[in-house]
């Protein structure tokens, strides 16, 4: 068989039918949208995430009888609320600790080096005078560049402010009009699509509950286990418990990985705080538990229903989609993993490709109409 004859079965195997070009399309634009304009709308598309949190709140509010512009004016009070706390309690809270973390940094440098020097004295051996200072060299260009880091920070801060009032003002207008007239919009949006759009409501359907309970899992779990980290780290007298407490409820984001990478500031902070002591290893034990209760209890609470993907492919997609996006695209990483595999399953193919998986799978084309149908009486 030559490569064009390859090609053109292949085409015809994944894209004979015409739902398949369409979805192809609607896919390859918005993706290409998100890359391109993702910096010009990026309030819209912040928008459009906080109004698709939102939304399930405000249809669990009119199910139950409450009239549709009351519940969306109740929902963007609470969500107004949460955002004026957020900016001008627990930003500039964050951002002091992170300014007294940085002057801090030097005094923390001169008390390492002093444990290494005493390692050193302990494990001659093991510890080298060539290898304390590779470990020196290294611990000084870190925090020369954070230093470095933090004047380009301060520069840029008039932009920053300009960025942060822009989206102080437009996301919540916008998150305003977009559940208000959430019908209008999204009769708008299937009024450019074709008439005959079956796989596209199916894989809608398919993913919309999945994709809406996890991004509000996530949303719960990091407000539960940044709180939980915050009110425990200030019980045991942790130096920049706000700081720390953001960093570990983020951590969750990122399965597998965050919680070793939180690890090491914590670990860090305590220990410079208060050196290997009892009070030390109560607080990496008490970061343990947090850790702990949290994979194995919250999580699968809050995400029984999601589907279950592999460790690897949750890495690699994190990888990816944080590479093109950023803190959105690991934010996103495992909802877009699941809707690309929902893809994968749900793509029409030919009657050929579909007899060759069903010979796969073990079952005959007569199973599979039984399957579809049901049994017979």
């Amino acid at each position: 068989m030559t490569l064009r004859t390859i090609l053109k079965s292949w085409v015809e195997r994944y894209f004979s039918d015409e739902e398949a070009l369409i979805l192809l399309v609607v896919l390859v634009a918005g993706f290409a949208a998100i890359i391109w304009f993702g910096r010009m709308l990026a309030p819209f598309f912040t928008a459009l995430v906080v109004a698709f949190l939102l939304q399930g709140v405000v249809s669990a509010l009119t199910r139950r009888g409450v009239p549709h512009l009351l519940a969306v004016i109740i929902i963007f009070l609470a969500f107004i609320s949460v955002l004026l706390t957020l900016a001008f309690i627990l930003m500039p809270l964050i951002w002091n600790q992170l300014v007294g973390l940085v002057q801090e940094t030097p005094r923390m440098f001169a008390s390492g080096q002093g444990w290494l020097d005493e390692l050193q004295a302990r494990y001659p051996n093991i510890i080298t005078p060539d290898l304390m200072q590779n470990w020196i060299g290294v611990a000084s260009r870190e925090i020369s560049q954070l230093g470095q880091r933090a004047l380009t920070l301060s520069l840029a801060s008039l932009g920053n402010i300009m960025s942060l009032i822009i989206y102080l003002v437009l996301v919540p207008i916008l998150v305003f009009f977009m559940l208000k007239d959430s019908k209008v919009l999204v009769g708008f949006m299937l009024s450019l699509l074709p008439q005959k759009r079956t796989l596209l409501s199916r894989i809608w359907r398919e993913m919309d509950n999945q994709i809406a309970n996890y991004i509000r899992g996530k949303f719960i779990e990091i407000i539960i286990v940044g709180t939980v980290t915050f009110i425990i780290f200030t019980l045991l007298g942790v130096p920049y418990t706000a700081l720390l407490a953001v960093l570990v409820g983020f951590s969750v984001l990122v399965p597998y990985i965050g919680a070793a990478v939180a690890t090491l500031p914590v670990a860090a902070v305590a220990g410079f705080h208060f050196g290997f002591s009892e009070e030390f290893m109560y607080v990496l034990v008490a970061y343990g538990v947090i850790q702990a209760l949290d994979g194995n209890v919250l999580a699968p609470i809050l995400f029984s229903e999601t589907n279950n993907i592999h460790p690897v492919s949750i890495i690699v997609a994190v990888l990816f989609f944080g590479g093109i996006w950023g803190f959105w695209g690991v934010f996103f990483a495992i909802p877009l993993a699941t809707l690309l595999k929902a893809l994968v399953y749900a793509w029409p193919r030919s009657i050929q490709g579909r007899d060759q998986s069903i010979v796969l799978q073990g079952r005959g084309p007569q199973d599979e109409v039984l399957q579809a149908t049901g049994p017979r009486e």
